[in-house]
């Protein structure tokens, strides 16, 4: 069955790829991206140009996920076409330096994309497929949403952050007919690695000494990893994951791995059963649909 489909953070990365295998797979898909008529113009174009040559359909729309009022025109011109079937929350950014010199500033631009664009997003789109009591939301996690990594602690936080509003959300909509999946990937070569932001703290970066060595040395280590163009690496591994996600006529698992799992799949199944447990002593508490 064909869908229509909303993809965050479409101009780049695993967006992008994404947007193109849906679009292969027969699907519409919207490719969400900021500033259509500026700085991702070009990118928009050769989009569009790339659907017409295949006969696809693909339809870039302006979309800033830190902005209520672009989030809501961008979902209600998609619903004034056809009803929206699927949420694709791509749309991120990955901080990655010493912990402590994120300043409350910094965390905030962070949280604005990777948590509050997520729930902006969410919350355009729910209203009309609970009146369809059909739906599905994918949210584009990774291996940090689960683990704890160096040097990674605000993109830890609110990849973390985003699973608990995504799974806490599900227990409420699934009983609507909204599935819910979280897509965890492991390393893949995007070019989150190339300019990720900084913290802002510059004397508390010093203060660490040796140690403010510690997240140069991550990067070189993706950098080089990432350059040996091995296929678990590859981040069309995770287009072509979502692609079969979306395709499934069953309800999706919550969680799903992709690439190098870092652990995941055995903290997921250890999770699992007490998280059901919860939700079925909670369950008499949840009124029905």
């Amino acid at each position: 069955m064909t869908k229509t489909i909303l993809v965050t953070g479409a101009s780049r990365g695993i967006g992008l790829l994404t947007v193109k295998e849906l679009a292969q797979a027969g699907h519409t898909v919207f490719a969400g991206m900021r500033d259509l008529s500026g700085r991702n113009a070009d990118t928009a174009e050769t989009l569009a140009d790339w659907a017409r040559d295949a006969q696809l359909s693909v339809i870039p729309v302006d979309l800033d996920v830190t902005s209520d009022a672009s989030v809501h025109t961008a979902v209600s011109m998609i619903e004034a076409r056809a009803p929206l079937d699927t949420l694709i929350n791509n749309a991120g950014v990955m901080p990655v330096g010493l912990t402590e010199a994120y300043t409350p500033e910094d965390a905030a631009r962070c949280l604005e994309v990777n948590l509050l664009g997520v729930m902006r997003c969410t919350r355009a789109v729910l209203p009309s497929m609970r009146g369809r009591k059909s739906g599905q939301l994918l949210y584009l996690s990774s291996t940090a949403g689960r683990v704890a990594i160096p040097f990674f602690g605000l993109y830890c936080a609110s990849k973390w952050a985003l699973e608990g509003y995504a799974e806490s959300l599900s227990y409420e909509i699934g009983p609507l007919g909204i599935s819910t999946t979280i897509v965890e990937p492991g390393g893949h070569a995007t070019d989150l690695v190339s300019n990720p932001p900084a913290p802002s703290d510059v004397n508390c970066i010093n203060s660490y000494a040796g140690l403010a060595a510690g997240p140069g040395n991550f990067l070189q280590m993706f950098t080089s990893m990432f350059a040996e163009n091995q296929d678990v690496n590859d981040a069309a591994n995770v287009a072509a994951r979502i692609a079969e996600i979306v395709a499934m006529t069953t309800p999706p698992p919550m969680r799903v791995t992709v690439g190098d799992d870092m652990g995941l799949i055995r903290i997921n199944e250890t999770s699992a059963e007490p998280q059901q447990q919860l939700i079925d002593m909670l369950r008499p508490m949840i009124p029905a649909a």
